[in-house]
């Protein structure tokens, strides 16, 4: 699978990125350099002029990549999102058991990520850090509905839909699917932040016990 993803370039909307950052040494600088800053410091406080002086680059050449600090976390989350994605499809699409398919599902969307070193300029676990933290300030803006119809959050939304089908596929008569999926996606990470922050009030620990929640419930459910 590392090697599969290796020679996979994933297709990611061309409205999000002025120059795709993927077409030059600068462009994946700059996402590698972003999303080492973004964890650093955190969104509020992340600017293209402080990126600048961590790759040794004019403010106007990231400008060249992204119009603004916004279309670049929806760009990092997209990118995000699409890993997840193709991991659920590399992983099930042999299963034939649907109650074997979801929980291989859930355990992707769950899992502790580690970072994949065959994506050189991408450190998916510290990226995964970012999506915990800050995905969530993509889409809680005025523009969510524009920018929805533009198709910014396609990935995102495929991701809930595979589970739909897969938790259709297993009790075809349960009719929260969509809710159920999303709540899964969505409380992941959630419920990572918790353990983070909040650990008062999550059951989630070190060791790590998400995986086993969401399936639990999932089956408890159907």
């Amino acid at each position: 699978m590392d090697g599969l993803i290796q020679n996979l370039n994933f297709s990611i909307n061309e409205k999000l990125y002025v120059k795709n950052p993927e077409s030059s040494d600068l462009g994946k600088k700059i996402i590698q350099n972003s999303i080492l800053l973004i964890d650093e410091i955190g969104f509020e406080a992340f600017t293209f002029k402080k990126l600048g002086i961590k790759i040794q680059s004019n403010e106007s050449s990231i400008y060249r990549y992204f119009e603004n600090k916004h279309k670049l976390l929806i760009y990092l989350s997209t990118w995000y999102w699409s890993w997840i994605e193709y991991q659920i499809v590399f992983s099930t699409h042999n299963i034939k058991n649907p109650e074997e398919k979801v929980t291989k599902a859930i355990a992707i969307i769950a899992q502790d990520i580690k970072d994949d070193e065959t994506t050189k300029h991408i450190n998916e676990s510290v990226l995964n850090r970012i999506i915990i933290a800050e995905f969530s300030k993509t889409f809680l803006t005025k523009e969510v509905d524009k920018e929805n119809k533009e198709g910014f959050f396609q990935v995102y939304k495929n991701i809930i839909n595979r589970i739909e089908a897969m938790i259709e596929e297993y009790n075809p008569k349960y009719p929260f699917a969509k809710t159920l999926a999303s709540s899964i996606v969505e409380g992941s990470l959630h419920q990572r932040y918790l353990k983070d922050h909040f650990a008062s009030i999550t059951n989630l620990t070190e060791k790590d016990c998400l995986t086993d929640f969401y399936v639990n419930l999932v089956k408890r459910t159907l």
